[in-house]
């Protein structure tokens, strides 16, 4: 397997405005792989606590997800977030956060693991994303997520990483708060300048902007009516995106289009339910058909 993540692993508590869940799988890690899944294989990181159920682990390696990097951690606790989207469906406010077990996450790859080629460290700690980066074996490809508490808490860390990685992912809002620029196309060549090739910032219902050296473009978002969840929007973006460039073996800029392509329609699939349940019920030739419509859309 070509492609490694390492991230969060939660049960998630959701509040919408028409519905609650409570305990759901969630995670950035999680929406990542099984994203990914479509296009490639994917070794997953992370670690839960002993209320981990093993349903769980077989969801994942029906999809072709090797789980053995998942750590259980005797007598803890998996990581737990419950938010609340407002009536817009793109903002929400966290209600609570127990870190759990991912409090003292401390990843250790496998030797397999390590010689991954593509490689995506999910939004967490950069020190922990540092520490999967010192363990690797000359990975080809390596993108990042960042958020708002890292920026603020652990910038100088942040600012390290960057300049150790090829691509990063991160939302509007955060791109402002880390170059302290209001215009997009400002903050996106100043992130550029502090060290990765490409980043790409995500802007919600509203699509995401690529910024390199060579080319800046903004994609728009795959028209979805009927959005139920947005957890794990960004992160099954980045899946679909970054296990079809392992697919393809390749990130050249038109494979690197093509990939964001593909994950904008995964991202427009997994809002129409909560957790992973409406990727459950998807396939290849379905993403494939909504890609077609995409590239479509974009074509005049």
């Amino acid at each position: 397997m070509s492609l490694l993540v390492v991230g969060s692993i939660a049960f998630d508590s959701i509040h919408t405005p028409t519905e609650v869940r409570e305990n759901i799988l969630g995670g950035s890690s999680v929406h990542f792989s099984y994203a990914a899944s479509f296009f490639s294989g994917v070794r997953m990181v992370g670690v839960v606590g002993e209320d981990w159920q093993e349903e769980h682990t077989q969801l994942l390696t029906e999809r072709g997800i090797d789980t053995s990097g998942i750590e259980i951690e005797e007598g803890g606790k998996t990581f737990r977030w419950t938010g609340k989207y407002h009536s817009n469906m793109n903002d929400r406010d966290t209600l609570e956060v127990h870190l759990n077990v991912l409090e003292t996450f401390n990843p250790t790859l496998s030797e397999e693991s390590s010689r991954c080629p593509f490689v995506f460290l999910a939004n967490g700690s950069p020190t922990t994303q540092l520490k999967v980066l010192d363990q690797m074996t000359g990975p080809r490809l390596v993108v990042a997520d960042t958020m708002d508490l890292w920026i603020e808490i652990e910038r100088d860390q942040l600012k390290t990483l960057l300049s150790r990685i090829d691509g990063l992912v991160l939302n509007d809002s955060e791109a402002k708060q880390l170059t302290e620029e209001e215009n997009l196309v400002r903050a996106g060549q100043k992130v550029l300048e502090m060290g990765p090739k490409f980043i790409i910032l995500k802007k919600g219902e509203h699509g995401a902007m690529f910024f390199s050296k060579n080319e800046t473009y903004v994609m728009p978002a795959f028209p979805t009516p009927d959005v139920v969840d947005p957890t794990g929007a960004g992160d099954s973006f980045a899946g679909g995106m970054m296990g079809y460039l392992a697919q393809q073996n390749n990130f050249d800029p038109k494979t690197l289009k093509e990939a964001m392509a593909y994950g904008t329609v995964v991202a427009s699939l997994i809002v129409e339910d909560f957790s992973l349940d409406r990727l459950k019920g998807t396939n290849r030739e379905e993403i494939d058909g909504r890609f077609n419509q995409y590239r479509q859309m974009l074509t005049f």
